[in-house]
Formats: structure tokens, sequence, C-alpha cells
């Protein structure tokens, strides 16, 4: 198989665009309107926000983010996998990234939210198989039937064995 290549990008590039647009859809399509909270491409381009794509010679597979809460807690968004790569550990490999820059950065933990219901199943149990534990809202996030918050220690967690190269 090809290598995965994980890099930080700015959101912007035509595929990255086109797959961000089919993560909203979705979000949008199984979620009840007003429990959306997805980043659009304004959000993903806050100064907070990390951006991370998964290529495969070449071709985007999958998208991630990691936001910046405080000098301890960071949050795992806007995790995408393309249709015809899930399943293949591209999901995995975006996330596992993630929680490794965040431990090189000094967080000590890192949260999402994601949805409840069953379209997001995959999704929970990635997460679950990394860790993460459902915990109270955090941030801006409210206790309700449509979502989830989960979160994990990532204190003393190695740092990043240098997968990201940096577009």
């Amino acid at each position: 198989m090809d290598p995965l290549v994980i890099s930080i990008e700015a959101p912007t590039a035509d595929d990255v665009r086109v797959l961000l647009d089919h993560h909203l859809s979705f979000a949008n399509e199984v979620t009840p309107a007003g429990h959306v909270h997805a980043l659009d491409l304004d959000g993903l381009g806050d100064a907070s926000v990390t951006f991370f794509t998964a290529r495969i010679r070449g071709g985007l597979v999958g998208v991630g983010a990691l936001r910046y809460l405080d000098h301890s807690h960071a949050e795992l968004k806007s995790m995408h996998t393309s249709t015809d790569h899930r399943g293949r550990g591209v999901g995995r490999a975006i996330a596992e990234q993630l929680l490794e820059t965040a431990a090189d950065r000094g967080h000590d933990r890192v949260s999402l939210e994601t949805g409840t219901m069953d379209a997001f199943g995959p999704a929970r149990a990635l997460y679950a198989s990394l860790g993460f534990e459902e915990c109270p809202p955090f941030g801006d996030y409210t206790r309700n039937p449509h979502s989830v918050c989960m979160t994990v220690s990532i204190r003393g967690r190695r740092p990043p064995r240098g997968a990201v190269r940096r577009a």
C-alpha cells in the first residue's frame, strides 16, 4: 500500500474544499438544525486551528483539525475520511497525529464533540478505541440528545514521530 502522508495545510485547496463540502453536507443531513458544530472554511482558517490533510500519492483521502482551547486543552475538529477510504485506518492515523501534535504542544487533554446519531457510530467507536471517554460539555457545547462530548488525557504522551510534513 502506498504511504499515507499527513501534512499541515491551509484548507483552501480545491480538493480540500470538495471534501469539506461533503463533510458539512453529511453533518447537515444527519444532524438536527442548530446542532451542527462542524467548522466552515472561515472557522478552519482561524488562528486557533491547525488543519491537517491525509494524502496517498497526492490524492486527498482525509482531513482533521486541532483547535487550541487553552494552554492545557485542545479540541479535535473536522475529522472526515473520503468514502472510498473508510475502514482503511485513515481516520485513526489522522486522529493519532492530532493527539501527538497536541502532546508536543504541551496540552494535557484533547476533547471533541460528535453526534449521537447512528451515522456517527463509527466515529464514536474510533474515538473510544483511542481512549476518549464521555465527558460533560465543554466550551460552548450544551448537554442535549444530539451531541456527545468526549475527552482523553494525553499528559506524558510521546511527541510526534515526524509523520507530519509541513506543506
